[in-house]
C-alpha cells in the first residue's frame, strides 16, 4: 500500500482537483436537470481525459518545462501572449467561483457573513501556498482528495434502478438544444480543462526536481519514468471520473426524480447527500455538513491549482523563477501572480453574481477556452524536434484529435444554438 501511493503523485492531485466546486456544482446541476441522460459522458470522456493529461505530462517529463516555456521556445510571441492570456483569465475566473462556493457552503454551518468567508479562505489559501513547503503541500492535496468519497458512498447507499443507469451509461443520448448543449459544454470544460493542462506538466518538472533527474537544465529520463508517469496519471484520471459519474448519478436519483431539475444555491446542491445520513438524527444538517466539507476541501485544493497553474505560465513567459518549492523572496514574480490572480479571482464574488451559477457558467467557459489550448498541445506532443523519442504514438494522436474536434463540434453547436 505505501508503494502505491507512493507511486501517486501530480497524477492524482490533477484528477482531483478536477473534481473541485465547480465540476461538483455542474456534474449535480446536470443530473437534477437531465436525470440519467448524460451519465454516459463519464465513461466515454475518460480515455479523452487519460490521453490529454498524458500528454500534458509527457511534456513536462521530457522537456524539463512547462507548457508555457516550451510555447516561448518554439512559438511566436502573439501565440505564447494568447495562450498566457487564455489560461489565466480563464483560471482567475474559476478561482473567483469557487471562493464563493466555499463561503456559502461555510454558511450552511456557521453564521458568518459571505464577504468574512471569502476574506478569511483566500487569506488562508495564500498563506498555505506561499509559506508552505512543496513536498508538505502536496501530501495535504493528496489527503484533501478523500473529501470526494461522500459520493461514491451515496451511490450505493441509495436504491438505484440499476438496468436503466447502466444502459444509461453505455448509450450516448443526446438533445440539440441551447439548455442540454450548455451544461454539456460545461461538463467538457470542467472534465477536460485548462488549468489542468498546465498544472501537471509543471508539476511533473517539480517532481523531476525533487528527484535529481534534472541536470543543467535537461531531464535525464527514459521510459520507466514514461510509464511510471503514465500510471500515476491514469489511476488519477479513473478516480476521477468514477466520481464525476457519481456526482451526476446521486443528481439524477436523489435530486431530478425528487422533481427538483434546478439547483439555484448550495442548500439545493447539499440535498443530494441528505440519503447518506437519512436514517441519522438531523439528516439535513449532516448532508449540509458532509457537502460543505466537501466543497471546502476541494476549494482548498483546487484554488491552489487554479493560481499555481496562472503563475507557471507566466512565470515561464517571462524568465522568472518559477517553483512552489522555492521561498517568496526568491520568486516574488511567480508568487505575485498567485496572489493577484486569487485577489482578482475574490473580487468576482462580490458583483451580483450567485456562486453556484458562477460556478457553471465557469465551466462552460472552460470548455471553449479548453479548444485552442488543446490544438497547440497536440502540436507540441507529437513533434518530432520537441518530443524526440517520446513523441505521441498513433493511439495518443487519435485520441487527441478525437478530443479536440469533439469539444470544438460542441462549442460551435452551443454558439449555433445561441
Amino acid at each position: 500500500m505505501r508503494k502505491f501511493f507512493g507511486l501517486l503523485g501530480p497524477g492524482l492531485t490533477t484528477g482531483a482537483a478536477d473534481d473541485d466546486p465547480s465540476g461538483i456544482a455542474t456534474y449535480s446541476q446536470t443530473g437534477a436537470q437531465f436525470g440519467y441522460g448524460q451519465l454516459w459522458t463519464a465513461l466515454y470522456m475518460l480515455p479523452f481525459m487519460i490521453a490529454v493529461q498524458e500528454a500534458c505530462a509527457r511534456i513536462g517529463l521530457v522537456t524539463g518545462k512547462g507548457i508555457a516555456a516550451v510555447v516561448k521556445e518554439h512559438y511566436s510571441r502573439k501565440v505564447l501572449y494568447a495562450v498566457v492570456g487564455l489560461v489565466v483569465v480563464a483560471n482567475t475566473i474559476n478561482i473567483g467561483a469557487d471562493i464563493g462556493a466555499m463561503a456559502e457552503a461555510a454558511q450552511l454551518l456557521v453564521p458568518v457573513n459571505f464577504v468574512v468567508l471569502t476574506l478569511l479562505f483566500t487569506t488562508g489559501i495564500l498563506i498555505l501556498e506561499i509559506f508552505t513547503n512543496y513536498r508538505v503541500y502536496s501530501k495535504i492535496l493528496k489527503w484533501l482528495a478523500l473529501a470526494l468519497l461522500a459520493y461514491p458512498i451515496t451511490v450505493f447507499i441509495v436504491d438505484q434502478p440499476w438496468p436503466t443507469v447502466l444502459k444509461a451509461t453505455v448509450i450516448p443520448h443526446f438533445e440539440f438544444s441551447f439548455a442540454f448543449l450548455f451544461i454539456i459544454t460545461g461538463v467538457f470544460g470542467t472534465t477536460i480543462t485548462p488549468y489542468m493542462f498546465f498544472w501537471q506538466a509543471s508539476q511533473e518538472v517539480e517532481e523531476e526536481k525533487a528527484k535529481g533527474l534534472v541536470r543543467h537544465g535537461k531531464p535525464r529520463i527514459g521510459w520507466p519514468h514514461i510509464h511510471a508517469m503514465r500510471k500515476d496519471n491514469n489511476i488519477g484520471m479513473v478516480i476521477s471520473e468514477f466520481t464525476t459519474w457519481c456526482i451526476l448519478l446521486v443528481g439524477a436519483t436523489v435530486l431530478h426524480n425528487s422533481g427538483v431539475t434546478d439547483i439555484k444555491n448550495a442548500a439545493d446542491a447539499a440535498k443530494a447527500l441528505e440519503p447518506l445520513v437519512h436514517s441519522f438524527p438531523n439528516s439535513g444538517y449532516l448532508a449540509k455538513l458532509i457537502f460543505s466539507v466537501g466543497i471546502i476541501g476541494l476549494g482548498l485544493l483546487a484554488v491552489p491549482v487554479l493560481s499555481g497553474s496562472a503563475a507557471y505560465a507566466v512565470a515561464e513567459a517571462f524568465n522568472w523563477n518559477a517553483s512552489l518549492n522555492l521561498k517568496l523572496k526568491k520568486a516574488h514574480g511567480f508568487y505575485g501572480v498567485i496572489t493577484i490572480a486569487t485577489l482578482i479571482g475574490l473580487t468576482i464574488n462580490f458583483v451580483g453574481i450567485d456562486p453556484v451559477k458562477a460556478l457553471i457558467y465557469t465551466a462552460v467557459i472552460n470548455g471553449v477556452a479548453a479548444v485552442p489550448l488543446l490544438f497547440l498541445i497536440i502540436k507540441i506532443a507529437t513533434s518530432d524536434s520537441i518530443m524526440g523519442e517520446f513523441k505521441s504514438g498513433w493511439l495518443s494522436k487519435a485520441l487527441l484529435w478525437t478530443t479536440f474536434f469533439i469539444m470544438g463540434a460542441a462549442a460551435v453547436a452551443l454558439f449555433f444554438t445561441i
